[in-house]
Parts: C-alpha cells; structure tokens; sequence
C-alpha cells in the first residue's frame, strides 16, 4: 500500500515552515498563500518533521 502526502489547504495559515524545514517535497504558492506539496510521494526524514512542526496540523499522510 502506498502512501502520500496532503496538506488540507483549507487549513493552511501560510506560515511555509513546511517549506523551510522540507524544501524538497512542499513550496508555497503565492497566488493562493498557501502551501502546495510538489513531491508527494517523498520519504524523506524532514517531512515527519514538517507534519509535526505544522502549527495548522494540516499535513497528513494518505494511503491508497
């Protein structure tokens, strides 16, 4: 089963920490002030960080 990456962007306060700590896998989108994952799929350490450094808590993983 694999597994990928979210951000519930209703939730999103536009704060990029995901994007300083996981450059890799998140950047933000000016147009809409919010964070997009552009490596959904990535394994990488920093993206647990990201999920728990999130003050919005709006990174999640998903399983299909």
């Amino acid at each position: 089963m694999a597994r990928y990456i979210i951000i519930d962007e209703d939730e999103c306060a536009g704060c990029e920490t995901c994007v300083e700590i996981c450059p890799d896998a998140f950047e933000f989108d000016e147009a809409s002030g919010v964070a997009k994952v552009i490596n959904p799929g990535s394994e990488d350490e920093c993206v647990e960080e990201a999920m728990e450094s999130c003050p919005s808590e709006c990174i999640h993983w998903k399983e299909d």
